[in-house]
């Protein structure tokens, strides 16, 4: 039974499925930890599918050439440094008062009658930098004052923002889930950002912009008073004058412009160009996002008097939480490495190519079905771009299409958010919201945002 299992086709693919069920099984039913859980199910596959001691390990004087070595340092070489720059980026936006004057600057220039949109442009704006959970915290108390002033339900103006959030947090860079799609799969991400755009912004559209308008006027949530509101001074809680909006958007739009330079670059210049090596250079994600720390540091930090040891105390509370996402996305990157080595994607390579399915299908189903069992966006994006990477690995799909299929897993980890998800009950508790409501509400728009999603990512993916 053993030797089929490790051997035959269908033998493998039932190896794979029973190894993600066990996955399932671990951190739903047993409540471990995601990165353990995928660990401890990577291993297992890898001794049923009988891959010898030394390729899984390494040997007792190295384990350089290990899949735990391999698949861990492969994808962390790759991101670690962008997601810590990323969060300290978002960092300075946070404590520089940034969210609160782009808000404020939305709502002059929109109106009271637009105030719903002017939230979800601020999520869209403001979550390129910050992650979902952190812009939550930061703008809710916004929310409340808008909500208040106009005496309507508060999701007229809290799902507008939370699409923002949650479509910048799934398909841009620099949030983990994204850049560890471009890792595995090999893409640049320009065209990461470009694609994610593309497929997000009418995704966001749908979700919120037309439906907040019909939900949120059949399901009315008042703010309570104990919600606390922001402070609407000129000045800040230490004394300094509020940041300019004209800094906020050179500190978001700096790793964007010159990332996005150095694709189009690549794309439209002549390869001897003098100039594109330099913009290569500046382009490279982790010299662009550092050079945008530099940026904000200078106009966030030291030009409001900003001390030395504040910056430095900011910074490690800013990275604090980002050891947890690198340990599950490194996990989910060894989970990946494992089912490459056992020969799981060749075998599934050749029943797609039997069965007609195509690949960018396969993806999304595979992303939502991880999604709605264990609840997790990033274990659902890491495992199945393990899955999905030596499908690719041999094919020629150019930068592009490997963008879309990156969209479409990035769109199916965000389907159904429901009980299982911690973010589902940040919602609850900041919006006021019971579980049938939240469930009527924020469930439907992910699930909108998912779907709308795809269909743009496959609609690209039939012209290009």
């Amino acid at each position: 039974m053993i030797h089929w299992l490790q051997h035959e086709t269908a033998g493998l693919l039932v190896l794979s499925a029973i190894s993600i069920a066990f996955l399932l099984l671990l951190i739903i039913k047993f409540k471990l930890e995601p990165f353990i859980s995928l660990v401890v199910t990577g291993l297992l596959l890898a001794l049923a599918a009988g891959l010898p001691v030394n390729t899984i390990v390494g040997t007792a004087l190295s384990s350089k050439e290990s899949l735990i070595e391999g698949g861990f340092g492969g994808i962390l070489g790759h991101i670690a440094l962008i997601v810590g720059l990323g969060s300290l980026l978002g960092s300075l936006l946070e404590a520089s008062g940034g969210a609160e004057v782009l808000t404020q600057r939305l709502l002059q220039a929109f109106g009271e009658k637009r105030a719903g949109l002017a939230m979800g442009l601020t999520g869209l704006i403001f979550g390129i930098p910050v992650f979902f959970d952190i812009g939550i915290f930061v703008l809710a108390p916004l929310v409340y004052v808008v909500a208040k002033r106009s005496g309507k339900s508060m999701l007229l103006f809290a799902l507008p923002l939370l699409a923002g959030l949650s479509m910048t947090h799934a398909f841009l860079p620099p949030h983990p889930g994204p850049v560890a799609l471009a890792g595995l799969l090999g893409i640049d991400l320009g065209w990461l950002i470009v694609m994610g755009m593309a497929c997000g912004l009418p995704a966001f559209f749908v979700a919120g912009v037309l439906w907040p308008k019909w939900i949120g006027n059949r399901i009315m949530i008042e703010v309570p008073e104990e919600f606390t509101a922001p402070r609407e001074g000129a000045v800040d809680a230490d004394g300094r004058e509020p940041v300019s909006l004209a800094k906020v958007a050179v500190v978001i739009c700096v790793p964007l412009v010159l990332i996005l330079g150095a694709t189009f670059g690549t794309v439209f210049l002549d390869k001897d160009a003098a100039v594109l090596p330099f913009l290569t250079f500046i382009g490279n994600p982790a010299v662009a996002l550092t050079l945008s720390c530099l940026v904000a540091i200078k106009l966030l930090g030291h030009d409001r008097g900003m001390t030395k040891q504040q910056l430095t105390e900011l910074g490690g509370a800013a990275l604090r939480p980002v050891g947890m996402i690198l340990l599950v996305v490194g996990a989910g990157a060894f989970f990946g490495a494992v089912i490459s080595a056992t020969g799981v994607g060749k075998a599934l390579a050749g029943t797609l190519s039997t069965a007609g399915l195509p690949l960018i299908v396969l993806a999304y189903v595979i992303s939502c079905g991880l999604r709605v069992a264990q609840g997790s966006a990033t274990v659902a994006i890491v495992t199945t771009g393990g899955i999905v990477a030596p499908l690719v690995k041999d094919a020629d799909y150019s930068q592009p299409a490997l963008a879309l299929i990156a969209v479409s897993i990035a769109a199916g980890s965000i389907i159904a958010s429901h009980v299982n998800d911690g973010g589902f009950w940040i919602i609850s508790k900041y919006f006021n919201t019971s579980v049938k409501d939240t469930l009527r509400s924020w469930t439907v728009l992910e699930t909108i945002l998912s779907v709308t999603g795809f269909a743009a990512a496959i609609g690209l993916s039939l012209v290009l």
